[in-house]
């Protein structure tokens, strides 16, 4: 039986694992990571997903993948891409497709580690997906004061728009953001962002696109 979006949308398991880390890094001083970023995840690594092509059941599986990329973060921050595979494993190995099961483990699995490399079109449209979600929604703190005392929430907060766009002639995925430069210097953003950039264009190489970055209207990458 194939694994489908909307069991997995519907799913207690799965919505108390999301419910239970957001919470888990909201009291650990983090950026929203619950249901709001999980579902943003899931749309845009579907609709890049379906942009560049793929086959309906593998945009579902993008899709799967992206909302539950970071149920695995309320029982430890460092391993929390490895926890999310296994808990999702837990929940599904023997229900459905296990072809479907591992491909989503894997594409968890390899989200957020260092020695990121890319075997499926799945786990690179995850990554994607996941490390430009750049919004002043991820905010958590309301006191202006506190946000300016954290570069994390000072970019978030200045981020008033943040799309991805493929461009299939140009073969380009594009990241574009609108960073309010009164509130923070777009330096800022290149300090605590390269790292996640990097990634996106190893993801974006895998899938055989370029990967740029436009602030403000300027291209920058």
């Amino acid at each position: 039986m194939k694994l489908e979006y909307q069991e997995v949308l519907k799913n207690p398991k799965v919505n108390e694992f999301i419910d239970q880390a957001g919470r888990v890094l909201k009291v650990e001083g983090y950026t929203e990571h619950g249901r709001r970023h999980c579902g943003l995840v899931s749309t845009r690594a579907e609709k890049l997903a379906t942009e560049i092509g793929l086959e309906k059941h593998q945009v579902e599986l993008c899709a799967i993948a992206g909302y539950c990329h970071d149920m695995g973060n309320f029982m430890g921050r460092t391993e929390h891409h490895y926890w999310g595979a296994l808990l999702f494993g837990q929940i599904y190995i023997d229900i459905y497709d296990i072809k479907d099961v591992a491909a989503v483990m894997q594409a968890i699995s390899n989200h957020d580690k260092d020695e990121m490399k890319f075997s499926s079109d799945l786990s690179a449209l995850v990554v994607i997906a996941d490390k430009s979600d750049i919004s002043r929604d991820r905010v958590l703190v309301k006191d202006k004061k506190e946000i300016s005392r954290d570069i994390h929430d000072r970019v978030n907060y200045a981020t008033t728009k943040s799309d991805l766009k493929v461009d299939s002639k140009k073969k380009a995925i594009k990241l574009i953001l609108e960073i309010d430069t009164d509130f923070v210097p777009i330096m800022e953003y290149f300090e605590i962002f390269t790292e996640r950039m990097s990634y996106c264009r190893k993801a974006a190489q895998y899938l055989g696109y370029s990967f740029e970055i436009e602030i403000n209207k300027i291209k920058l990458l």
